[in-house]
């Protein structure tokens, strides 16, 4: 297990302000309840400076309170943004090598702690343990990228004429500000602390405040790392923070993971104030299968794909486009995703609004003359938790909402088509443009619909087509604001800017147009 220093709060252990977080000790899906979640600033948790407002933490899987979140406003906002400016001009004059063995050393706790933070993300968020240590594992990938950026950013020089050298350097923006969402509570933050903070950023982030526990094992570890004090910093709260992160001056990029709807929001009051956005959006992924599809690879990565994480993920499979005669993998894959325990291989939905949300679109495409071939509505494991099953509904119309809203639950909508051309039709007619897979044994297939569709991570024969790291995570059209991708390269070049540098050192005995 792992301690923090006593520099990053007092010693305490009783949970009030300034008290270490510590190890969450849960071993099992007993329910375990944890410390309130308060801001992070500076060196020391904190509470509000103003708003006295606090919602409770809730363990999916039973439906109770394991902690309270005590939520911030904009007051909240300058304290930590005057804390991490103080802090951030020393963090990027610190060679970039040194600021990457911070990720170094964060990489090493997370190892050493990987169940233990596994745990954590499983009783805030509800997945079931081997889901929850995957998007660990996950985590810690994306600061093994952070731990390059050394040799990856390094500038390039090059000689453009006699004596003169042109050459490429990446500077820090200085505050910046990350908004992540409650399905990955500790993978999502590692998309952008990597690339920011060896980038020489301080960063300023306000989690889900459905899962706010996570970030705070992230706080400590990094002060045991040995990240400098207010260079990374935690807000806790909801729109209010969000809004205003996009609003203060100093403030210079926010990073936003979540829904489309608000996603589109926040790029536009940001870069309606001059700052880099970069927001990620929902999701209706749609999985083509074709006749000649492996039966038993096709049946399996399908119910990978909208099943797991309880369907709450953007990259999951939402749609399943039938091209011809495939009742044979269909089959299978009912087969397959009806076996699925509540508890064991399916978690909970995070909240009881998300389960009769997603209830609702079942009964309604029911009521819609849709066949319910697998039904999930009724399935419970502890009780007192937001249970839905995997839920299989055969013969939707495109424009049934079924088919065509994000619902984001454990739920495939199946459209029958009788052509690869109609099926490639359907998948670019809907506003996302996140992720989509096709299912075939044919290079021709592949081809086609790879060229076509329109979509921004793809998958042959993968129903959860995430690249992994150094490729870049991002989506097309309402699936993504901003320009580029949020993790890989991209990611760094989102929180730097670039510093051209023309010099020259020597006479020249000829004359060019840059003498």
């Amino acid at each position: 297990m792992t301690t923090a220093p006593a520099s990053a709060a007092s010693s305490d252990s009783s949970g009030s302000p300034g008290a270490l977080v510590g190890p969450f000790a849960a071993r099992s899906d007993a329910f375990t309840a944890f410390h309130d979640a308060r801001h992070w600033i500076g060196d020391r948790w904190c509470d509000p400076r103003s708003r006295r407002e606090s919602l409770d933490v809730l363990n999916p899987r039973f439906g109770r309170s394991i902690a309270k979140v005590h939520l911030g406003g904009a007051d909240d906002v300058d304290h930590a943004v005057a804390v991490a400016a103080a802090a951030q001009r020393a963090w990027a004059e610190q060679p970039i090598r040194e600021r990457a063995h911070v990720m170094y050393r964060l990489r090493e706790l997370m190892v050493a702690d990987l169940d233990e933070l596994s745990w954590l993300v499983s009783h805030e968020n509800g997945k079931i343990f081997p889901e929850a240590k995957a998007e660990v594992e996950k985590a810690i990938e994306c600061i093994e990228f952070g731990c390059a950026l050394p040799n990856l950013a390094a500038g390039n020089q090059l000689e453009v004429s006699r004596g003169v050298a042109c050459e490429v350097a990446y500077a820090p923006l200085g505050v910046v500000a990350g908004v992540t969402p409650f399905n990955f509570p500790l993978m999502v933050p590692m998309w952008m602390l990597p690339q920011a903070l060896v980038g020489g950023n301080a960063f300023v982030l306000k989690p889900s405040e459905r899962v706010p526990l996570s970030s705070m094992r992230i706080a400590e570890m990094l002060a045991q790392a040995g990240l400098p004090d207010g260079v990374f910093n935690i807000v806790q709260g909801d729109r209010t923070v969000v809004e205003a992160f996009c609003d203060h001056p100093q403030v210079k990029a926010v990073g936003f993971v979540g829904s489309t709807a608000v996603a589109k929001q926040v790029y536009g009051r940001a870069a309606g104030h001059g700052k880099r956005a970069l927001c990620l959006g929902g999701a209706k992924n749609h999985l083509i299968v074709v006749p000649d599809a492996d039966v038993e690879l096709t049946a399996e990565n399908i119910v990978a794909s909208f099943t797991g994480c309880a369907g709450q993920r953007c990259m999951a499979a939402s749609v399943l486009v039938a091209v011809g005669e495939v009742d044979h993998i269909l089959d299978a894959v009912a087969t397959r995703a009806s076996q699925l325990r509540p508890g064991i291989e399916v978690g909970p939905v995070t909240t009881a609004a998300a389960r009769d949300r997603i209830v609702g679109y079942i009964d309604a495409a029911e009521a819609e003359g849709v066949r319910v071939l697998v039904d999930g509505r009724g399935a419970a494991a502890d009780e007192g938790g937001y249970w839905v099953g995997p839920t299989i509904l055969d013969g939707c119309q495109p424009s049934m909402k079924a088919a065509c809203e994000e619902i984001f639950g454990p739920v495939l909508s199946v459209v029958r088509v009788p052509t690869l051309d109609e099926a490639i039709s359907i998948e670019n007619s809907n506003p996302y443009g996140n992720a989509s897979s096709v299912y075939t044994s044919s290079g021709d297939v592949a081809r086609r619909v790879m060229e076509r569709v329109e979509a921004g991570m793809c998958g042959v024969n993968i129903g959860v087509p995430v690249p992994r790291e150094p490729f870049g995570f991002g989506g097309w059209n309402d699936s993504a604001f901003g320009a580029g991708n949020i993790t890989g390269w991209d990611g760094y070049r989102f929180w730097t800017r670039q510093r051209k540098i023309t010099s020259k050192w020597a006479l020249q005995r000829d004359q060019t147009w840059m003498s």
